[in-house]
């Protein structure tokens, strides 16, 4: 009982990191089952069948609110799920011992990946038309492999590539790429059921992980909006890569005064990224109320200029044609006021970021 209890909380915490980053839901439970002996292809099924009940809530709930891109779910999920049933009967066919070593490298990668992602400010370029189904083909067969066989990673590698793009916004690319996840988590069942059978399942570790997941799924909503993605990401990269490197040393038979060194730097490069992560969140708010700040002083200017030419401010109609000439120093007719501009508060905070 106790053992399944601190299941449903490994559950539950990751599916706080989950809703609050848009991935590293298997990242992080794969990580803390194989850190407690489960075996590698085990862990990897268990979370994947408790991810199909996760997924469909999160799909629901951001179908709901509107965060799905429909479009690019279908060409994204199906190569996915292709991908996602390969490496599951991948992970299935070797020996614990090959897999152990295998699975823990995947998850060290991208526990990496999320420090350094974290650890520099969170931008998004601008661009423009659909994403090509010859882009979104690759992504997710190269996701889905990764993720079933890595136990995790459907997240981190599909999230940031369409985040890059730029052609998507940011709550349509989470809400995509978990709603397809979905279908991923299904087909790598149907492979790890094929491969290793029923008894391949954990059952009760999948019910502790779906009850945990599916109490946390609300909760997340509200802990995105008070905890920075920024300082989460880096902080679970962090525990992923110094919980992995465990497994990577345990399996290499590195002496005993080699470990000790191997995590001494691990933990000086922890500190680092977070160090870097609280500075960049820093000077991306100051940078926002810089721009923020401007625009109101815009606004505030363009209200006065409209007050003086006997104008009320802010109404959107253009001035009587009985009205005088527009005194000395007011902006002309047709001209945005300085600080007013979208377009000119992004470039602001991009040249202040920089």
């Amino acid at each position: 009982m106790r053992k399944l209890l601190i299941l449903a909380l490994v559950g539950l915490a990751a599916q706080l990191v989950d809703g609050a980053l848009g991935m590293a839901y298997g990242l992080t439970s794969s990580t803390l089952l194989l850190f407690v002996g489960v075996a590698p292809a085990a862990a990897s099924a268990s979370v994947h069948l408790a991810e199909i009940g996760t997924t469909l809530a999160a799909g629901v709930a951001h179908w709901r609110f509107g965060n799905v891109d429909w479009r690019v779910v279908s060409r994204i999920a199906l190569p996915g799920a292709v991908g996602a049933f390969v490496g599951a009967t991948f992970l299935s066919s070797i020996s614990t011992e090959n897999a152990a070593p295998w699975m823990a490298g995947i998850l060290f990668a991208l526990g990496a990946y999320l420090l350094v992602r974290f650890s520099r400010p969170l931008r998004q370029r601008s661009g423009g038309g659909r994403l090509r189904g010859r882009f979104l083909g690759p992504l997710g067969l190269v996701a889905g492999f990764v993720d079933a066989t890595g136990g995790g990673g459907w997240g981190p590698v599909a999230t940031p590539a369409l985040l890059v793009s730029g052609r998507m916004e940011p709550r349509k690319v989470i809400g995509s790429v978990d709603t397809a996840e979905f279908v991923v988590a299904g087909a790598a069942s149907i492979g790890f059921l094929i491969g290793l059978g029923s008894e391949g399942f954990l059952l009760p570790t999948v019910a502790a992980l779906l009850i945990g997941g599916l109490i946390a799924a609300p909760v997340a909503a509200w802990l995105v909006r008070i905890v920075p993605a920024q300082l989460l990401g880096a902080t679970i990269g962090g525990v992923i890569v110094l919980t992995n490197a465990r497994i990577l040393l345990k399996t290499s038979d590195a002496g005993s005064t080699v470990r000790p060194v191997v995590y001494a730097l691990l933990a000086v490069g922890w500190v680092v990224a977070l160090t870097l992560a609280v500075r960049a969140l820093r000077r991306t708010r100051q940078a926002r109320a810089i721009v923020d700040a401007a625009a109101d002083a815009g606004a505030t200017a363009a209200d006065a200029g409209a007050t003086a030419a006997g104008t009320p401010p802010s109404t959107g109609t253009a001035p009587s044609a009985v009205a005088g000439p527009a005194p000395t120093g007011t902006a002309p007719t047709g001209t945005a006021p300085t600080g007013s501009d979208p377009a000119g508060a992004d470039d602001r905070l991009a040249v202040v970021e920089r």
